[in-house]
């Protein structure tokens, strides 16, 4: 049996040597604290994610083929410099029954050493092309240590969290919380309101897929779409966000349904909540297949910006006010998963 030790992947950015990498992943061609695309990191995460599990499924199943079915939570703890190295250190905590869960840390190096962030990936092992694709089963991972075993118990205990937080996202609203989205609503009533009204802090583009982005045969890779997702949301967040928005967290990624060539997509995102200086922005992917007979949600995002100053101090945002229900809903599932993050982590 394989041990997760043995499932060890490693990916470097030379940013330090490779000038022309560095300005591919740089937000401005100047100076600034933390001006690297994390969008473009995002894209580079998932496809490690993919050869870490690729080269354990290919062990049992050499024609298999993996794909993204989730991004866990990513809580960026420091700003990237992007003048060093990345290092991407990839390792599988835990196999299901065709599952993989993918944990990556991200660092540099060096003195000082900057934890950059931590990730977890859920990859599916598939065999076969297009339609005629099924799920393959997969042995367990062997935990040789009592350091193995803390890591699989985490991935145990993340997937059952992540259950309880979706189970809780689907409550009505307690006293309190309806007591908050009465008062957000009540104020939208007072004279001389100038708030920032939800339904207005929307953007969307449209994008049509083609061979240049495919990956899994027949399939577009679904780094391209989570760092298109999330370019559109960065900018999103500027609606509100008087200074500068960076990420902070990714709540959660879910890929529902697979892209192919040739399909049109329409990307929304909506700025669904702020509390302090976190700007919180959902993004979906909707699929129209080429000939328009199957539209559906690709992938559903949910970020949390932070937004701050020149010295990557927190400035405040102003407060959002939904008006409809479905923004009401929204605002309170943006809630919940801003306090269950801020709960258990330190984020940027």
């Amino acid at each position: 049996m394989t041990t997760p030790a043995e499932t060890s992947f490693y990916q470097t950015l030379p940013l330090s040597s490779d000038l022309k990498l560095r300005r591919r992943f740089m937000v401005v061609d100047e100076p600034l604290l933390g001006n690297l695309r994390f969008g473009l990191l995002l894209e580079v995460l998932d496809k490690v994610a993919e050869e870490a599990s690729l080269k354990y499924v290919n062990r049992f199943h050499p024609e298999a083929r993996v794909v993204t079915a989730a991004i866990d939570n990513i809580f960026v703890r420091r700003p990237a410099d992007v003048t060093r190295d990345i290092v991407c250190h990839a390792r599988i905590n835990h196999v299901g029954k065709s599952s993989i869960e993918v944990g990556i840390r991200v660092e540099q190096p060096g003195e000082p050493a900057n934890h950059i962030a931590s990730c977890y990936f859920t990859m599916v092992a598939r065999s076969g092309i297009g339609e005629g694709a099924v799920s393959v089963a997969l042995p367990p991972l062997d935990y040789a240590d009592g350091y193995e075993k803390e890591r699989f118990g985490k991935a145990v205990a993340r997937r059952q969290e992540y259950k309880q937080q979706q189970a809780a996202l689907h409550e009505p609203p307690s006293r309190k919380e309806y007591e908050m989205l009465t008062r957000l609503h009540d104020a939208q009533e007072n004279p001389g309101f100038y708030g920032h009204l939800a339904g207005r802090l929307v953007t969307d583009a449209w994008e049509r897929m083609y061979p240049e982005q495919e990956n899994v045969p027949q399939k577009i890779f679904g780094g391209y779409l989570i760092r298109r997702a999330y370019e559109l949301s960065a900018i999103c967040s500027e609606l509100v966000a008087p200074n500068r928005s960076i990420i902070a967290a990714v709540n959660r990624i879910n890929f529902f349904h697979p892209v192919r060539m040739g399909d049109k997509l329409h990307f929304t995102s909506r700025v669904v909540y702020t509390n302090g200086s976190f700007v919180c922005v959902e993004a979906g992917i909707e699929r129209i297949s080429r000939d328009r007979t199957a539209n559906a949600l690709s992938n559903s995002c949910l970020f949390t910006f932070v937004n701050v100053d020149d010295k990557l101090n927190h400035q405040p945002v102003p407060q959002v006010y939904p008006t409809t229900y479905a923004e009401d809903g929204r605002y309170l599932a943006a809630h919940r998963s801003y306090q269950a993050v801020v709960e258990h982590h330190s984020i940027i």
